[in-house]
């Protein structure tokens, strides 16, 4: 039997709506053939947009409440130039994405045409800037071109460019990945050049700036540790990115022909996150005990090979039940740091890795992923509930994990994953603090399949998606779950 208390009486901690963040780089299909319909008047003429932003693409993102959106990298952050990406479209030079496919980038989809998406999804921008082979300079007029509201050189030029009010940006990532593809820096050089940077990204009025830092490489400690030592003071956020991979760079496996073998490296890898926030949280708990520096994990998700005939520059892979689960066990990990954690960001929004939505011309389709970040929105903003799971094992791992919340309006969430192939797990779940009345009914929904390779085709498009629960039951004053194999489901109680 598996046994989970909820401690409803504890909350103390506001699990915060970044947490179920997006990412979306220049790569591959993300931005052009995912969120941009662009100049190309045929294009247009056949999938509904506005102002260039497919509708279908917003209208999918408002339904989860998508809470904020990291742009332009990823590597391809560090290699771009924000001046080439605004003005006239057509003038825009063109510059080579050496990161991703060696393909043309136009330009054409820049900081107004980004900003422009943020405000259709209602969404926060979080625009991650050039360390790598950029100035000092040219971060800092960024920051005054979105938000400086008074006369100056680049408020002028951002009004000579259609804008007249400032969009008042928060969210700047200084650098990205800096130990590697933002600069192959030491800790030591990029500390020094984090505060460097971060001094002449200013406040302008009211829009006040949290600054992120680029952070560790999954295990790298040291990188946390120097960073906190010497930069933490300056730096609102520490960045962590982590992905679950379950073969090795090299050959990583393939997306929907796996085995059960596979199914379990994969869960595995993804419940490491949680050993690894508890380490670099410890670390970041020295330097800054009252926990105002967030940790950010801006880069998570499952990264396998790409879909056989696609450019392996694009990253594109299709998206199965597995890829569900650990979106479950995820969220599960980050709500229940949530003291720590102040924003997260799966990678990539869409056609790049991990994502919530793939396209193809005119046809769009919602990925598993994207249906339990429907089951989990109820916890954005939510006061955390500590949780105590005990569980039985599924080869070596816990079968069960669990967080819960509860909301403004007095709505309890139970969130819950089952990570095994083939047995249901019986939970038995103590609301401490609280008594129900046999009366009281749960209602819950569920994502899960028949097969852990099932998927969404363009064809088949709701092979994996959300359903009513009806698995759960109040028992002794507690609730009786029956949870079916490869499953993720979130129970409300009024």
């Amino acid at each position: 039997m598996n046994r989970i208390i909820v401690k409803t009486q504890d909350g103390n901690v506001k699990i915060s709506r970044h947490i179920y963040g997006h990412f979306s780089e220049h790569l591959g299909r993300c931005i052009y053939g995912g969120f941009w319909v662009g100049n190309d008047a045929d294009t247009a003429a056949v999938i509904p947009n506005t102002q260039g932003v497919r509708n279908d693409v917003v209208a999918a993102l408002r339904h989860i409440k998508i809470p904020n959106l990291r742009w332009p990298g990823g590597c391809f952050a560090d290699e771009y130039h924000w001046k080439e990406g605004i003005g006239v479209r057509q003038d825009r030079p063109k510059m080579i994405n050496t990161h991703w496919g060696g393909v043309t980038e136009d330009n054409s989809f820049g900081t107004h045409e980004f900003l422009e998406l943020c405000e259709q999804l209602r969404c926060e921008p979080y625009i991650c800037g050039n360390v790598g082979s950029g100035t000092v300079q040219e971060l800092s007029q960024w920051v005054e071109y979105c938000n400086f509201d008074g006369v100056s050189p680049m408020a002028e030029l951002r009004r000579k460019n259609g804008r007249i009010k400032p969009w008042k940006v928060r969210y700047w990532g200084i650098g990205n990945e800096s130990w590697g593809c933002g600069g192959s820096m030491t800790p030591e050089f990029y500390a020094d050049n984090y505060r460097r940077y971060a001094t002449y990204a200013r406040n302008y009025g009211d829009a006040q700036l949290y600054k992120i830092a680029s952070g560790s490489n999954g295990t790298d400690l040291n990188w946390t540790r120097v960073l906190m030592e010497k930069a933490s003071r300056h730096m609102d956020g520490l960045s962590l990115h982590y992905y679950t991979v379950p073969g090795d760079w090299a050959k990583k496996g393939a997306a929907t022909e796996f085995s059960e073998a596979e199914w379990y490296i994969t869960m595995r890898k993804a419940a490491h996150m949680d050993e690894l926030m508890r380490k670099h949280g410890s670390i970041m708990d020295e330097f800054d005990p009252k926990r105002r520096v967030g940790m950010v994990i801006d880069e998570w998700g499952t990264w396998f090979d790409v879909e056989p005939g696609t450019n392996p520059g694009f990253l594109y892979q299709q998206n199965s039940l597995r890829d569900a689960l650990v979106a479950g066990l995820h969220f599960n990990i980050f709500n229940n740091y949530a003291e720590r954690v102040s924003m997260t960001n799966i990678a990539q929004t869409i056609n790049v890795l991990q994502s919530v939505i793939l396209t193809e011309g005119l046809k769009m389709i919602l990925t598993p992923t994207y249906h339990v970040f429907d089951l989990y929105k109820v916890h954005q903003d939510a006061m955390k509930l500590p949780v105590y799971v005990e569980s039985e094992a599924s080869g070596d791992l816990p079968a069960v994990s669990a967080s819960a919340s509860e909301d403004s309006d007095g709505w309890l969430h139970v969130s819950l994953t089952n990570i095994d192939v083939k047995q249901e797990q019986e939970v038995k779940v103590e609301l401490r603090g609280l008594t129900l009345s046999p009366s009281i009914k749960a209602k819950g929904r569920i994502v899960t399949a028949e097969t852990m390779t099932a998927h969404n085709t363009f064809d088949k498009p709701d092979t994996v998606t959300v359903k009513d629960y009806s698995g759960v039951s109040v028992s002794g004053g507690g609730l009786a779950v029956t949870l079916p194999p490869m499953s993720v489901v979130t129970l409300d109680l009024a």
